[in-house]
């Protein structure tokens, strides 16, 4: 799993480059361009995802952790 730095540099990056074939297709439409953007928005949805998943990691903790104080809680309110 990368850092929240790496993950922001790498989005960054990525944009720029996108940005850039943006404005190759508005001078020309190649479909091969059209191709590269949709395959970095398919890398960036990704990115964003790695993001937020490692963003709640880091607040709340690992999900398996959270699903067991859950169940524990659950299990004390059906005791009392």
């Amino acid at each position: 799993m990368s850092t929240l730095n790496a993950i922001h540099e790498e989005i960054e990056r990525l944009s720029e480059q996108r940005t850039e074939l943006w404005h190759t297709l508005s001078d020309r439409y190649d479909p091969e361009v059209r191709g590269e953007i949709r395959a970095l928005d398919a890398r960036l949805d990704r990115l964003w995802d790695e993001h937020r998943l490692l963003r709640a990691r880091l607040r709340f903790g690992d999900r398996e952790s959270i699903v067991a104080r859950a169940r524990v809680e659950e299990r004390l309110e059906r005791a009392a």
